[in-house]
């Protein structure tokens, strides 16, 4: 059986707002394997990046992981409290790429030098040696005359290589997992598919294991194995990308593939979830989604769901997998979806 390289149990993330309490996560639990690409999905808002930040202590400072574990190579890095502590595991074993990357980057420094402050601090390189490494990994990431590149700044670079950029210090100390958070929302379509395909080059020759974060079930289907759908701060469902996309089982995920365009009928309008998320500084009783859910069953806004196992590979948070259940449909979208699938199988 394997042993994820990381795996978070029960997860719960609260801050403290003008005097009151937000929990942002909900126990959460996550496996991760060695080699993998994982996409955690779900609305703006519903914790991604807010969980995922609890494995690099990046949380801002007014949050704080409540209670669960989060264990890698033998550590709950949810017990690290300082910054000499966190420095072990942050841009060494865990990295992170930021969705904008003139926000990522130091205006006032050049690309050369940022990208040698991770190899200095974390790799001990000094002098010729951490400039050499540093022009190597401008070129590793496709970055044409690094040499010169090196000593420019951030606004002599396009959207596209101010990213690559991003990726180099992510990169530069061959971490073991990296986190990708909206890589491509700041970019053109054409730009998007190249930074795509430079992550997935990176994790061939790197050994990476890659956690992606976004709302762009497009981005999804084309780079996951496996996805994990949150909603208001708790993974849902959770399973293959196969799984995900031809088999869900929980009424939100249902919503999400049926609000992607290409599953629109012409003529009629786009699908679009009703409601709003829940107010996480009140107690969530039952099914968060229940309220906007046309298929709740009374249980739903009484009793939270546990999870049932579809498969081996397969989880689902939703009452609809009991087995006192009544039989419910998903919508026509996801019906026809799945057919479609089943024919190009065969």
């Amino acid at each position: 059986m394997r042993e994820p390289i990381l795996s978070a149990k029960d997860v719960v993330v609260k801050f403290s707002l003008r005097g009151q309490i937000l929990t942002a996560i909900r126990q959460a639990s996550l496996d991760l394997y060695e080699g993998e690409t994982l996409a955690i999905v779900g609305e703006s808002g519903s914790g991604k990046s807010v969980f995922t930040k609890t494995f690099l202590g990046m949380l801002d400072a007014n949050g704080w992981v409540d209670s669960g574990t989060i264990m890698f190579e033998g550590t709950d890095l949810a017990k690290l409290k300082t910054e000499k502590e966190w420095l072990r595991f942050r841009g060494k074993k865990i990295a992170m790429i930021f969705q904008d990357p003139m926000t990522a980057l130091n205006p006032l420094r050049t690309v050369g030098l940022q990208i040698r402050e991770v190899l200095e601090l974390h790799q001990g390189l000094r002098g010729d040696a951490a400039k050499d490494r540093t022009i190597e990994i401008l070129s590793q990431v496709g970055i044409d005359n690094p040499s010169m590149r090196y000593s420019q700044y951030p606004h002599e670079f396009s959207g596209g290589m101010r990213q690559r950029v991003v990726i180099a210090i992510a990169v530069a100390c061959n971490p073991k997992i990296l986190i990708c958070d909206e890589p491509t929302t700041a970019l053109d379509v054409t730009i998007q598919a190249q930074i795509l395909e430079l992550i997935r080059s990176l994790q061939k020759q790197l050994n990476l294991t890659i956690i992606y974060i976004t709302h762009d079930l497009g981005v999804v289907a084309n780079v996951a194995d496996t996805v994990a759908v949150m909603y208001a701060g708790d993974i849902i469902e959770y399973g293959t990308s196969e799984e995900i996309f031809y088999d869900s089982r929980h009424p939100y995920t249902w919503a999400l593939l049926s609000s992607l365009p290409q599953l629109g009928v012409k003529g009629q309008p786009l699908y679009s979830i009703t409601g709003t998320p829940p107010n996480l500084f009140t107690e969530i009783v039952g099914d968060a989604f229940a309220p906007r859910n046309p298929k709740a069953l009374k249980i739903d806004s009484v009793r939270r769901p546990p999870y049932f196992q579809v498969t081996k590979t397969h989880i689902a948070r939703t009452w609809l997998l009991d087995s006192r259940a009544p039989q419910v449909e998903p919508p026509d979208a996801i019906k026809a979806m799945r057919a479609k699938y089943e024919r190009e199988a065969i």
